[in-house]
């Protein structure tokens, strides 16, 4: 139930940001939930393997690169799904940078109502 509660608030942040940022557009809530399972997925099976791959240039940056991955996960997200499009790198940074932003905040607001039970 968890999972499932996590993954529409993810939903939900795709959505808000796709209504603010110009560049980025979602087609339907149903695209917005299918993004949210593929950027988790791919958040949970590519990203390690790129954070390994250019740990070198990630530590030199001091960890400025993972807004580069993050970037890639988006862009390659829009490439998985027809709904959903990113129009540049720079665009895909600022919603990755907003995204993160808004699910800590979502996020945070689940934590505290089972902290209050």
């Amino acid at each position: 139930m968890k999972l499932i509660i996590r993954l529409l608030l993810n939903a939900l942040a795709v959505v808000v940001l796709a209504k603010i940022l110009n560049g980025v557009t979602v087609d339907t809530y149903l695209t917005a939930i299918i993004v949210a399972v593929v950027l988790s997925v791919l958040n949970l099976f590519v990203k390690p393997f790129l954070i390994i791959l250019t740990l070198p240039i990630t530590i030199i940056t001091l960890g400025l690169f993972l807004l580069v991955i993050n970037a890639l996960i988006i862009l390659l997200a829009d490439k998985l799904i027809d709904g959903f499009s990113v129009s540049s790198i720079w665009t895909a940074v600022l919603f990755s940078i907003l995204l993160s932003l808004l699910q800590s905040l979502l996020h945070s607001f689940l934590k505290e109502d089972r902290k209050r039970t």
